[in-house]
């Protein structure tokens, strides 16, 4: 297959699934990842697709989203790591407000029996995993529930959320950098975010680092409100000072 014909077929399979990955096209088109990279460059120097780490989404998709299942599988072993080290951090009692998004949902697996919590949630995943634990009194925030995330968003779950003041807050994002600060695709889910900040006199963020340098459509805050980033080893030394030198601490997992 020559070059031309294999970009074509990587950009129809970036619009078709929303990303593509450099491992993946790079065993599907039996090629080196290196041949990848410099085709999904070539479609990036032509505005057809948007390089992001590990792969590439289609351009103008600052919307894309995957869904619930997709996340629970992508990243597993590094979202592991984060959520220990996050379990690791939590204290025994007090409040906490856990976030949707499938790596605080790996938090709220792990806690304790042991653990004495109040614990405020607007996602489904979460309260359900929480729901028979021994030790921690749970609030479920209510609201519209988006079917990909799961989570309750607009009126009622913005004021539930101004109505608190928690311990820590456990937050996921799709997308962060120094420069492009805390992004996600969905506006309300974006609002509901904002509010959780607010809540919070710690906010931790758990982010893979894939999701590093990504940015998407609904932008919730900067990284000077964020007191502790958790990531996996695969953001490196020198994107962790970056991220540092805007205001959080950074512990690679």
């Amino acid at each position: 297959m020559y070059a031309p014909e294999r970009q074509q077929l990587i950009l129809r399979l970036a619009r078709e699934g929303g990303r593509v990955d450099v491992l993946s096209l790079a065993e599907q088109l039996q090629v080196t990842a290196e041949t990848i990279r410099r085709d999904l460059k070539a479609l990036d120097r032509a505005g057809l697709v948007r390089r992001v780490h590990g792969g590439a989404i289609p351009a103008g998709r600052l919307d894309f989203e995957p869904d619930l299942a997709e996340r629970e599988s992508t990243a597993a072993d590094e979202k592991d790591r984060i959520a220990r080290a996050a379990l690791a951090g939590l204290p025994q009692d007090g409040s906490v407000i856990l976030d949707a998004g499938s790596t605080v949902a790996r938090v709220a697996a792990g806690l304790p029996p042991e653990c004495a919590l109040t614990v405020v949630t607007h996602a489904l995943p979460v309260a359900f995993r929480l729901a028979d634990h021994p030790g921690i009194s749970l609030h479920l925030v209510g609201g519209r529930v988006r079917h990909r995330t799961r989570a309750a968003v607009d009126a009622w779950a913005l004021r539930a959320y101004a109505e608190i003041r928690a311990d820590v807050l456990l937050l996921g994002a799709n997308g962060f950098s120094a420069e492009r600060g805390l992004t996600t695709p969905d506006l309300a889910e974006a609002a509901v975010k904002r509010a959780m900040i607010a809540a919070a006199r710690r906010v931790v963020l758990l982010a893979d680092s894939a999701k590093y340098a990504e940015e998407h459509f609904a932008r919730f805050g900067d990284l000077a409100d964020v007191d502790l980033l958790i990531t996996d080893t695969g953001l490196d030394t020198a994107r962790a000072a970056e991220i540092e030198a805007a205001g959080p601490e950074v512990v690679r997992a």
